[in-house]
């Protein structure tokens, strides 16, 4: 029998639960989580914010373990999501196994162990590591002129204050990807004077996101009822064929989906100037695509404004916007997004031979199939760089990642090698057909701006289809493999 090997994880979000859950599963295996915040949830703990949807649907947003029939809607509030892995967490015994509040600050390989400091003081160490640390979850605070003299309050979306009601408030949304539209739908025509500040308009596909009723409900109870609802072999075949369009912006369904996103414009927004302010001038999916249900019908309601003047600067009562109009407020919230190149830092990770991440990383993020690096042994990020991002599941996703990594533990579990990770060539090679790839996508091609883009302007994503990360998950090239 091989020894029992020690493996932490850091993170405690969705992801997180999972290669606990996994870990706890497998012999031989000693797993501890380390969260540095007070509970589990990640992005759906952190965000809170009024109108707070997933856009990926309810049902396929669950593990393959722990289906969920208690949705309320197609597309999963926030609320009912944090709820659900709270739920997954409890069921399969990862609190017993988490330590809350403490946050990893180093992490280095020395002696077959990586040696892991906390901001706490606390140390600890372990054969395996798995960082499940998130991608969006630093929030990007936008350098605007004066946001320190704003007398009213000002926030991120992600830093949502419910202390302060908002019905008789006056309030601004600066940004135009999900959170703002979302928050838009939200509070639009129900407070005092709502104001969407959008300097790029983005498409928006229609959605329909009615409320299961008590008798769908009732129904998804029995397990056969619920896969049939699911559909998964057509689910399977539209997310494929999405990712196939993000490939070739002139296939049929990439037609199919600007189409749709034309038609919900034009059919939906009445007063001509507010048409064509809302007008896109970059290929649909070239930026990630928005599900609303009915964010034109929420930016033409009563009290309601879209404003595409640049913001000048902002002042102790509101905005000053480039053409001079002053926009009186009381809330600001930045729904600006995050910075998405942060992966595992601010952590300093140190690998064999005193190799720095942050020197690996000194250009922008990168790793062998998202998952692995060379000379960082039994390291393993889910979600990690130039992973699958879009509008489908990264439950899903995630899943088919750790299987792979289970494929790549077996060896060091097993006791025929102690350390594995990618090798250098493996991780160069893959990274330059990754590239290569990734310049023919429409996120390339389609003449926009988005955090989708590394440093060096190139897509920071998985650039082929969803079904090629299906194969390549399942099928580990060993070739590629440094087993010690």
């Amino acid at each position: 029998m091989s020894e029992t090997k020690r493996a932490v994880v850091l993170g405690a979000g969705m992801a997180g639960i999972l290669a606990a859950i996994k870990l706890r599963e497998t012999p031989n295996v000693d797993v501890v989580v380390y969260e540095k915040s007070d509970r589990v949830g990640g992005t759906w703990r952190e965000n809170t914010y009024p109108g707070l949807t997933c856009d990926t649907p309810s049902h396929h947003y669950t593990y393959s373990f722990a289906r969920n029939p208690n949705w309320s809607s197609y597309l999963p509030p926030g609320p009912e999501i944090q709820s659900y892995f709270e739920g997954v967490a409890e069921r399969f015994g990862v609190y017993p196994l988490t330590h809350f509040g403490e946050e990893c600050i180093k992490a280095e390989f020395l002696n077959g162990k990586w040696e892991l400091e906390f901001a706490s003081g606390h140390k600890d160490s372990a054969e395996i590591l798995i960082a499940a640390t998130g991608v969006l979850h630093h929030p990007s605070m936008p350098n605007i002129e004066g946001a320190s003299d704003f007398k009213g309050a000002l926030f991120h979306s992600s830093r949502w204050d419910h202390s302060i009601p908002l019905e008789d408030k006056r309030i601004a949304v600066i940004g135009s990807g999900s959170t703002g539209v979302q928050i838009c739908s939200a509070l639009a025509g129900k407070v005092a004077q709502f104001e969407h500040f959008v300097r790029t308009p983005q498409w928006i596909m229609p959605v329909d996101n009615t409320p299961f009723t008590a008798e769908q409900i009732a129904s998804f109870q029995d397990p056969d009822v619920l896969a049939e609802a699911m559909d998964f072999e057509g689910y399977a075949a539209a997310v494929n064929a999405y990712t196939e369009a993000l490939l070739d912006d002139q296939s049929e369904m990439a037609q199919q989906m600007a189409g749709a996103c034309l038609m919900n414009l034009e059919q939906s927004v009445q007063d001509p100037e507010l048409k064509e302010a809302l007008r896109p001038d970059h290929k649909a999916m070239c930026k990630r695509l928005i599900f609303s249900p009915d964010y034109y019908q929420a930016i033409q309601r009563p009290k309601t404004r879209l404003v595409r003047s640049g913001i000048k600067r902002i002042v102790e009562n509101g905005i000053e916007t480039e053409d001079g109009e002053l926009h009186e407020l009381d809330i600001i919230v930045y729904a600006t997004g995050f910075q998405a190149d942060r992966f595992v830092r601010p952590m300093d990770v140190i690998g064999r031979n005193g190799v720095s991440l942050n020197t690996l990383w000194a250009d922008y993020p990168k790793a062998y199939l998202a998952l692995s690096l060379p000379d960082f042994p039994n390291f393993f990020m889910l979600n990690g760089p130039n992973g699958p991002v879009g509008n489908f599941s990264l439950v899903e996703i995630a899943e088919n990642q750790w299987g792979w990594v289970e494929q790549l533990l077996e060896p060091v579990l097993s006791g025929t090698a102690s350390e594995v990770c990618c090798t250098a060539e493996g991780m160069i090679t893959y990274e330059a057909r990754r590239e290569e790839a990734a310049r023919k996508t429409v996120w390339y091609t389609g003449g926009c701006n988005s955090w989708y883009l590394n440093a060096a302007g190139i897509p920071a994503s998985w650039p082929w289809t969803f079904k090629d990360f299906e194969v390549a998950m399942a099928n580990p090239v060993w070739a590629d493999i440094d087993l010690r």
